[in-house]
């Protein structure tokens, strides 16, 4: 299963012992693996919308817990920047996202 985040948790593993890789990714890598789908767990309307806006997808917000199992990816969106102002649907000036690819 392919998961976009906003964010990286321990409580997104199991118990047991793992050994995570965080790989940086480019936005054409990310636009190419969600779109052979995806399930969308990024919690805020807004940094969903500006995702949805940069990606050309449809990245609904959804609020869910994540828990990875082997062979799962996780693409992280990390949000650099202020604090994105209500409704926005791109980035402010001197913001960014970086994506991440998270495998156990």
């Amino acid at each position: 299963m392919v998961y976009l985040t906003n964010a990286f948790s321990i409580n997104m593993l199991n118990r047991s012992s793992h050994v995570v890789s965080f790989i940086p990714a480019t936005e054409d890598e990310v636009r190419a693996l969600l779109g052979q789908g995806f399930i969308s767990a990024i919690g805020h309307a807004d940094t969903a919308n500006v995702l949805e806006e940069m990606l050309g997808l449809p990245v609904p917000a959804n609020r869910i817990n994540v828990t990875l199992q082997k062979g799962d990816v996780a693409i992280v969106a990390q949000y650099i920047g202020p604090r994105l102002p209500e409704g926005a649907t791109t980035l402010p000036e001197g913001a960014r996202i970086e994506f991440w690819l998270v495998q156990l």
